[in-house]
């Protein structure tokens, strides 16, 4: 098995990487730039932008099985960036696949594609697309997993699957960007509520996506299909939240602020940047306020009966890892 996993660099690419490599797979990156702790471990790597279909069918060339994790993530910027990277880097993906008759394809989509603003408690996958986005990831990746999974066919099985807040040790995204905010005093709760909401374990999703890959091929249950991944049970937001502050010696958030007043700063912030050209991010979007202050967990049993999926790592598990990686940054 010879397998290329893009974004093979980052968190969850990384960590397929790894699950692939322990068991004996040949295994390829495409990423922007080359990693040496990857060429460590036998992976050969492949460099280029996703937009660029030249260097994506370089990658794809020799290939049985696609892992296409590399994406523009984030709530804010341009929706050229997001476009270029999230869409046009998937068909490049689609049509290197086909050029060069590789059979597989496990797409990682997102559960924000089907986010329509409000609590969403216990959905699965029937669920319709929102009519409107208030975040360009999002949209981006809704047009992106509709095209993979329209590809599916006798010649390219493909499969999308939507982890829900990615966390663990390593995690560059969700964990750094809480302690920096609760370090500068600028977290708040938003709403009077304290919100049920999905999220999965590093090694869990990583499992999920080698599962998939396995399991895919044409005429199998979860060929053309999307499926929600998670920790098989929600956590509560803040309590969450801050048992990981907890474990880095922070202080615990209280202070709240209601939603119509974060939604309304959000919406202002985000015309002032646009207005202005500002290239960082607000302090406070649309998008961030409503997934703050609502419910958002879905129901895994698809995944669980077509890909065999189930959690191997609990979430206390998880933070006792988290815990030992901040004790032990070395380790």
């Amino acid at each position: 098995m010879t397998a290329l996993v893009t974004g093979g660099n980052g968190f969850l690419g990384g960590a397929i990487v790894r699950v692939l490599r322990a068991r004996g797979d040949s295994v390829r990156s495409f990423s922007r730039h080359s990693d040496p702790r990857l060429t460590e471990i036998g992976v050969e790597q492949f460099t280029g932008n996703l937009a660029d279909a030249t260097a994506v069918s370089r990658a794809v060339a020799g290939c049985d099985i696609v892992y296409h994790v590399a994406a523009k993530a984030g709530v804010w910027g341009r929706y050229r960036d997001y476009f270029a990277t999230n869409v046009t880097g998937s068909v490049n993906v689609l049509n290197a696949c086909r050029q060069h008759g590789v059979r597989k394809l496990v797409y990682t989509s997102s559960p924000s594609v089907i986010y329509h603003g409000g609590d969403l408690e216990g959905v699965d996958e029937s669920i319709p697309d929102p009519k409107h986005f208030e975040a360009y990831y999002p949209e981006t990746k809704a047009i992106a997993e509709k095209q993979v999974l329209e590809a599916n066919g006798p010649d390219l099985a493909t499969v999308a699957l939507r982890p829900h807040l990615i966390w663990g040790p390593g995690d560059p995204h969700l964990i750094p960007r809480l302690i920096d905010r609760a370090k500068r005093g600028k977290l708040r709760r938003i709403g009077s509520g304290n919100p049920k909401v999905d999220v999965i374990y590093i090694d869990n999703a990583a499992h999920a996506h080698v599962l998939a890959g396995d399991r895919l091929a044409a005429g199998q249950a979860c060929a053309g299909k999307a499926y929600f991944l998670s920790q098989g049970e929600p956590v509560v937001l803040w309590d969450f939240l801050n048992s990981i502050l907890q474990i880095v010696g922070l202080e615990p958030v209280r202070r709240r602020v209601p939603f119509w007043l974060a939604w309304f700063a959000g919406a202002t912030l985000e015309t002032a940047y646009r207005t202005l050209f500002l290239k960082s991010e607000p302090p406070m979007t649309r998008f961030v306020a409503r997934q703050l202050a609502s419910s958002h967990w879905f129901n895994i049993a698809a995944a669980r009966r077509d890909l065999g999926y189930e959690p191997i790592v609990s979430t206390d598990e998880g933070l006792r890892r988290l815990a030992a990686a901040f004790s032990d940054p070395k380790a």
